[in-house]
């Protein structure tokens, strides 16, 4: 193989792997809406009942770097806004949940109003403002006049 030829695909090899590592850190971590699926009290493994304003639902598996960082973050907005509650899911010995609910990474987030629907959900660790946004749409935050 010519040099130029080698150069050439190393360069389109790199460059397409850019493109991919871009698009991958654009995506993880944002909302996307949700199809309006709802659920059952108990359907989901342990979650018994939802919360009044909220529930976040963390999907994770005993091999997921991102998840106790993931879990200690929406267990401390759960802690500091009312009218949300927490769960985990642990989808390592569960495959069929992951297929079922297409879940493709670890973690991913799912935003339950007070009924149980899916109002939206997370691919990767969410972000601060995005989660916020939604949860404001489910729970607004006092507002504090002095």
């Amino acid at each position: 193989m010519q040099p130029v030829v080698a150069l050439s695909i190393a360069a389109g090899v790199v460059l397409l792997a850019a493109l991919l590592g871009v698009f991958w850190k654009r995506t993880t971590g944002r909302a996307r809406d949700a199809k309006g699926e709802a659920f059952a009290a108990g359907e989901l493994p342990g979650l018994e009942a939802f919360a009044e304003g909220a529930t976040l639902v963390q999907f994770s598996t005993e091999f997921c770097s991102t998840c106790p960082g993931t879990r200690r973050y929406l267990q401390q907005v759960a802690a500091e806004r009312s009218g949300i509650a927490y769960h985990d899911v642990d989808l390592t010995h569960r495959p069929e949940l992951a297929s079922k609910l297409h879940i493709l990474q670890t973690p991913t987030v799912f935003v339950l109003d007070h009924d149980g629907r899916l109002v939206s959900r997370f691919g990767g660790a969410p972000r601060r403002a995005e989660l916020t946004a939604v949860l404001d749409t489910l729970v607004p935050t006092p507002e504090y006049h002095l």
